[in-house]
C-alpha cells in the first residue's frame, strides 16, 4: 500500500518553504532585513532487499527542512535627511539594549527620545564607549548614547592660543607685523587679542600679547618677549610654549584672563619660522567659547558621536559600539530586526567601527532589505510547484487505495 506519509512530508517541507519565501516578500521595505531560504534534505531510507548483483535496493520515505539559512550581505545603503540615521557598511552589527537585554541588529533607523537617549524604532537604547574628561573610553563598559538635547554649554575661557606663522627675514629692524585673535573670558565674553612681532635684529623678533585697554584695567603679566632663529629660520628660542600670559582686571568682572601662546605643536614641531618671504599667518586656532544650546550631533565612520552647540563649539559625546560574531549562521533572530547570539554563533566580539575586520559607519544612511524579488518570485514559482505535484501524490496515492479497497468488495 502506498506510504501517504512520504508526500505529507513534502507537503510539510514545501509548507515551510513557501512561509520562508513569503516572508522575504513581506519584508522587502525592512531595514536591513536579511533574506532566508531553505534547504531539504532526504530522510532515512528502508532496505527491502538486495539485486543480484547485490546492490541495496531501497526506498525512501520523504524529506524535511535541514535548515533556513540567512542571508547576511550586505543590503543597498540608501542617504537620508535624518541625522539619527546611520548603516554600517561591512560586517558587524549595532549593539542596542532593552531592559537589560542586549542584542545585535544592522537597522539603524534611530531616533531620539525626549531625554537625549539614541534608539532603536522599538525603544531600545544605542550602545557605545563613554567619554571619560571629554575623551571616549574604550575600557569602560558599554553604556547608552546620550546626546545633551536641550542642554546649555557652559562658557570656557581661553587656555591655548596657537598661530602658525612665517616672519620675514628681510625685513628691516624695527619692521612690525600684526595678527588678531579672538579670544574668550571665563564669562564668555570675546576679545579681540593681538600679537605684534616686531624685528629687533636679523636673527630676533620682539612679540608682543596686548588687550584693548576698555577691556582689562590690570597692568599684563608675561606677554611680551624675545624669539630667536637660527640661521635656518628654525625657531631656537623660546625651546617651549610661552605660558602664563595673564591680563588681570577685566572689566566685565570675568576672572582675569590666563592663556599659553603655543609656540609648538603637538608632535613638538615650531609653529613659527622666519624665512625671506612676506610676513604671514598660515593658521590661527584657540580653545575657548561663549556658552551656547545643543543644535544637532554628527557620526564619524569610527562611530564617534559629536555633539555641536550654538557657539560653534563641538564635543564629543560617545562612540558608537560595533559588535562581530565568529559564525553569524548561528545567530538566532529574534524580530524587532535584532538577533541573540547563541552557542553556534559564538560570543559578540565588541570594538570600535573599522578594526578587526568590523564595518564602517555611514551617517544620515540606512541600509536596505537585502531580498531579490526577482530571486523570490522564481522561488516561489519552483516551491508552488513543488507543492503541487506532492499534492498529486496525495490523491494518487489515494486512488490506488481505493482501487486495492475495491478489489475485495
Amino acid at each position: 500500500m502506498p506510504d501517504f506519509s512520504i508526500a505529507l512530508t513534502g507537503l510539510q517541507a514545501d509548507t515551510v518553504a513557501l512561509n520562508t519565501i513569503g516572508n522575504n516578500l513581506a519584508n522587502l521595505n525592512t531595514t536591513a532585513y536579511k533574506g532566508q531560504t531553505t534547504s531539504f534534505e532526504d530522510l532515512f531510507y528502508q532496505q527491502i532487499g538486495t539485486s543480484g548483483a547485490s546492490d541495496p535496493e531501497q526506498v525512501g520515505v520523504g524529506t524535511r527542512v535541514s535548515g533556513t539559512e540567512t542571508n547576511y550581505t550586505q543590503g543597498s545603503l540608501s542617504t537620508t535627511s535624518n541625522s539619527t540615521d546611520m548603516a554600517l557598511s561591512g560586517t558587524g552589527f549595532f549593539v542596542v539594549e532593552q531592559g537589560g537585554q542586549q542584542s545585535l541588529t544592522r537597522a539603524g533607523n534611530f531616533q531620539l527620545d525626549s531625554s537625549g537617549d539614541l534608539q532603536t524604532i522599538d525603544g531600545e537604547s544605542v550602545m557605545g564607549f563613554p567619554t571619560v574628561a571629554g575623551t571616549v573610553s574604550q575600557t569602560s563598559n558599554l553604556a547608552p548614547i546620550t546626546l545633551p538635547v536641550g542642554q546649555t554649554e557652559p562658557a570656557q575661557a581661553t587656555q591655548n592660543v596657537s598661530i602658525s606663522a612665517n616672519l620675514n627675514s628681510a625685513a628691516a629692524v624695527g619692521n612690525t607685523f600684526s595678527t588678531a585673535v579672538t579670544v574668550y573670558d571665563s564669562l564668555g565674553q570675546s576679545h579681540v587679542a593681538t600679537v605684534t612681532y616686531t624685528k629687533a635684529s636679523s636673527t630676533t623678533w620682539n612679540y608682543a600679547v596686548t588687550l584693548p585697554s576698555a577691556d582689562a584695567s590690570g597692568a599684563p603679566v608675561n606677554n611680551t618677549g624675545t624669539l630667536t632663529f637660527d640661521s635656518t629660520g628654525a625657531l631656537v628660542s623660546p625651546s617651549s610654549n610661552v605660558t602664563g600670559i595673564t591680563f588681570p582686571g577685566m572689566a566685565d568682572g570675568a576672572s582675569s584672563m590666563n592663556f599659553s601662546m603655543n609656540l609648538y605643536n603637538s608632535a613638538g614641531a615650531a609653529t613659527v619660522s622666519q624665512s625671506a618671504s612676506a610676513n604671514n599667518v598660515a593658521a590661527s586656532s584657540q580653545d575657548g567659547y561663549a556658552s551656547g544650546t545643543y543644535e544637532s550631533f554628527a557620526v564619524d565612520s569610527t562611530g564617534i558621536v559629536s555633539a555641536t552647540f550654538s557657539n560653534g563649539h563641538t564635543t564629543t559625546v560617545g562612540q558608537v559600539a560595533v559588535a562581530t560574531v565568529s559564525n553569524q549562521s548561528g545567530l538566532l533572530r529574534t524580530g524587532d530586526n535584532n538577533f541573540q547570539t547563541t552557542a553556534a554563533s559564538g560570543t559578540a566580539s565588541v570594538g570600535t567601527a573599522g578594526t578587526g575586520g568590523r564595518a564602517t559607519i555611514e551617517d544620515d544612511t540606512v541600509e536596505g532589505s537585502n531580498v531579490d524579488i526577482s530571486a523570490e518570485f522564481s522561488n516561489l514559482v519552483v516551491a508552488q510547484r513543488s507543492f503541487e505535484a506532492n499534492s498529486k501524490t496525495v490523491t494518487t496515492f489515494d486512488t490506488v487505495t481505493q482501487d486495492a479497497i475495491s478489489m475485495i468488495r
